[in-house]
């Protein structure tokens, strides 16, 4: 890696294109429940399959159900399409020049932000 001043004066990178510029490969999640993510159901019964099937026709999720009467229920998926979870919510910090919350008087930064 390296520069070279040209014969105009210019820097001219000797770096080519391809590992100047650093490919982030990005997926986007497909949400849970759509065409191209189904939700993947396993139960142990006809009229446990025939709930569930109600439920994901009802709210017009697309799934994949299996009736294996030997393996354990899984309904993991259909629990979080029904209860999706919450955005977190975070504490706003005291700025570094704010009063600090102790109530000493002092600058949080020489108080509690050392």
């Amino acid at each position: 890696m390296g520069n070279k001043i040209t014969d105009i004066g210019r820097m001219k990178s000797r770096v080519d294109e391809a590992n100047r510029l650093r490919k982030v490969d990005i997926h986007k999640s497909v949400r849970l429940g759509t065409e191209k993510n189904p939700a993947n159901v396993r139960v142990r019964t006809e009229k446990r399959l025939k709930e569930v099937t109600a439920l994901f026709n009802k709210n017009g999720w697309s799934f994949k159900a299996a009736l294996e009467p030997d393996q354990p229920e899984d309904v993991a998926d259909l629990e979080r399409l029904l209860h999706p979870p919450a955005p977190q919510r975070v504490e706003k910090k005291p700025g570094r020049n704010e009063a600090c919350s102790c109530g000493s008087g002092k600058k949080y930064k020489n108080c509690c932000g050392q």
